[in-house]
């Protein structure tokens, strides 16, 4: 699947930091993860860390599919309200679920710190905006449910926006807990440092086949190759339902664009806060460490929408004049534009463990919004279902919920 088009700003500003050597030789592992994004790369890293002997396995180069082209913006709010999913999937769950992706946020921002390249991390608040008056109730009902599970967030008033941001909304919602990434850098990063600890890597290998036994899995790449592994990790993000029974996510196109560098920001309270909305399909928008805008949104319902081109000019045409209606004194210089591929579950999480269907594989979903948190969270579920250490959580994101 053609997972991105135009010019993903990511793959463009950093160029091709790493290549790996194709798989030319059979090879054995304890695990073998198929997929060099950042959820290939979060797991991969983390499993390595226990000392487990990685195999990881990318058709294109790493970070090429959805990661080049995330516009990686790191938050615990999840798509669906926490006062909604408590209705989903229960309290427990729903309060939960929030719990491990502030986590998430937390454990991301020390991988990303922690050595020589920050990889573009910044801390960011985050700015919930009601689209329209009538969304001002459900916010008030969000900020309740968050006080309620011991979440710190400010519910603002229309003065309390307008005096801190050149424009006016009904209510918002201020997170205190956030952040902004290169997801690209930190995808090499990652690896980088997994290989140094033992991780084998092997980009423009495609998996083709694969067969299970009572030692584990085969899998087979289109060079004739053959990997012997006890486990496999699908970390494959958008491409991976043809290894599933069941229709999980629905598929959409979404479009992104980035502002030249070096702008003022006037207007951009509370530091370049991050910036999402009500609505669904929802507009938002981050910064960058060196002074450019990004801003995200305009969904329309088809996988690959994002391949023609008149298309991706016209949706992120809209995004500007939206973002510019918000920030009239910023200057609009866009300096790229792409589209890419977006999934979203029922529910608004994740799917991570295992299927019936095919024992020795372990899934690592991250769908929605939150794909990075979600691929931290599956990370640290994966690894302790891989050693058989008990952990209720990952009950709240199996598949048949």
């Amino acid at each position: 699947m053609d997972l991105t088009s135009g010019a993903p700003f990511w793959i463009v500003n950093d160029g091709l930091l790493a290549t790996y050597p194709r798989l030319k030789r059979d090879r054995r592992c304890d695990v073998a993860v198929i997929g060099g994004g950042i959820t290939g790369a979060l797991v991969a890293h983390r499993f390595v860390r226990e000392g487990i002997h990685v195999i990881l396995v990318e058709g294109r180069e790493i970070g090429f599919g959805s990661t080049g082209a995330s516009t990686a913006l790191i938050q615990y709010e999840i798509d669906s309200h926490l006062c909604q999913l408590i209705d989903q999937v229960g309290e427990a769950h729903a309060v939960r679920s929030y719990e491990l992706c502030q986590d998430a946020v937390r454990g991301i921002e020390r991988l990303a710190t922690e050595g020589g390249d920050n990889c573009g991390y910044q801390r960011k608040k985050s700015l919930y905006l009601a689209s329209r008056a009538r969304d001002r109730r459900l916010l008030q009902e969000e900020w309740a449910a968050r006080r309620r599970a011991g979440i710190e967030v400010d519910f603002l008033t229309p003065r309390d926006i307008q005096d801190r941001f050149s424009f006016q909304r009904p209510a918002a919602l201020l997170s205190r807990l956030g952040g902004e990434v290169d997801a690209f850098r930190l995808t090499h990063k990652l690896i980088a440092a997994a290989a140094r600890l033992g991780l084998e890597v092997h980009d423009r290998t495609v998996v083709s086949a694969m067969d299970t036994d009572r030692d584990g899995v085969e899998l087979r790449t289109a060079d004739r190759c053959r990997i012997q592994a006890k486990k496999v990790i699908f970390a494959t993000g958008y491409e991976t339902p043809d290894y599933l029974d069941k229709k999980i996510v629905k598929l959409t196109s979404t479009f992104a664009l980035a502002t030249a560098p070096g702008q003022a920001f006037d207007g951009w309270g509370e530091d370049r806060c991050l910036i999402w909305e009500t609505a669904r399909p929802y507009f938002y928008a981050r910064t960058t460490e060196d002074g450019r805008a990004i801003i995200g949104g305009a969904d329309k319902p088809f996988a690959t929408a994002h391949k023609q081109e008149k298309l991706i000019q016209r949706q992120t045409g809209k995004l500007w004049a939206q973002f510019a209606r918000l920030f009239p004194a910023i200057p609009g210089d866009i300096d790229w534009i792409w589209g890419g591929t977006f999934g979203e579950t029922r529910d608004g999480l994740p799917y991570i463990g295992t299927v019936p269907q095919f024992p020795p594989g372990y899934f690592a979903l991250g769908y929605g919004g939150n794909g990075i948190t979600f691929s931290y969270v599956a990370a640290e579920l994966l690894i302790d279902l891989f050693l058989q250490r008990r952990n209720p959580d990952l009950q709240i994101f199996r598949f048949d919920r």
